[in-house]
């Protein structure tokens, strides 16, 4: 997806072809700016092989319910990662890999993992902890079953989701999880955009090329695209 001098390619975060998409992208388009979907915390997390220690001061900082999904979400990852024999993370660092390795401008571009899981501890319902606690026990449960409701049957982890079933899982996260969809997907689309309008902006003679999640690109391209048109009808007014 393109819009004046920016274009968006949506990624899986576990996927091996999102690593060949981000290769092939950069290749073709020669940005002069690969824009990823980390804040500094996240890509030194990525760039630094530490083991990954469980730090409880995260709780006075995020929250008990954001320290929660951190663990939870982390163990989910690695254990869809390892059926697929990658590593979470694998396209922004590709991503950020590619940039370095052919002398190009990284811009991350999203909200500071801390603030946005402060803002899910401050958001999150009882009812929304409450379905939490029940999708994971049927999913222990009865994975087959989730995993047919969702139609996931024939989801290839190995490759970047279809806009279908992204939309589709994005309207179910809204209505089972309304907060957590607030905080985790529109807040920081919003983010997203407007840090890659302010990239465009300054340096409107240079190539970008942002990498994202594949839920994310369609909201947040949208929003870009609001804002790239009321700036030309602003221009065209004076």
């Amino acid at each position: 997806m393109e819009i004046s001098n920016l274009t968006v390619i949506g990624t899986s975060h576990i996927s091996s072809d999102s690593v060949k998409n981000i290769k092939k992208a950069i290749k073709e388009k020669l940005p002069d700016i690969v824009a990823v979907e980390l804040d500094k915390n996240r890509l030194y997390g990525l760039t630094h092989n530490q083991k990954e220690k469980v730090d409880f001061s995260l709780i006075k900082r995020i929250g008990v319910s954001g320290f929660v999904f951190v663990m939870i979400g982390r163990y989910v990852q690695k254990k869809l990662a390892k059926v697929v024999n990658t590593k979470p993370g694998v396209d922004m660092l590709a991503a950020v890999h590619e940039a370095k390795e052919n002398n190009l401008m990284v811009a991350l571009i999203d909200q500071d993992i801390e603030v946005t899981l402060k803002r899910l501890s401050a958001k999150i319902t009882f009812r929304e902890k409450w379905n939490f606690f029940v999708d994971i026990i049927k999913g222990l449960l009865f994975p087959k079953r989730q995993i047919k409701q969702l139609g996931l049957e024939s989801f290839d982890l190995t490759k970047v989701p279809e806009q279908e079933l992204i939309t589709k899982l994005l309207y179910s996260l809204k209505d089972r999880y309304p907060n957590i969809f607030l905080v985790l997907v529109h807040e920081r689309n919003h983010y997203m955009a407007n840090s890659l309008y302010s990239i465009m902006n300054t340096f409107p003679d240079k190539k970008v090329l942002a990498v994202v999640g594949a839920g994310h690109m369609n909201e947040m391209m949208d929003i870009l695209e609001k804002k790239v048109n009321a700036q030309s009808k602003t221009s065209e007014n004076i």
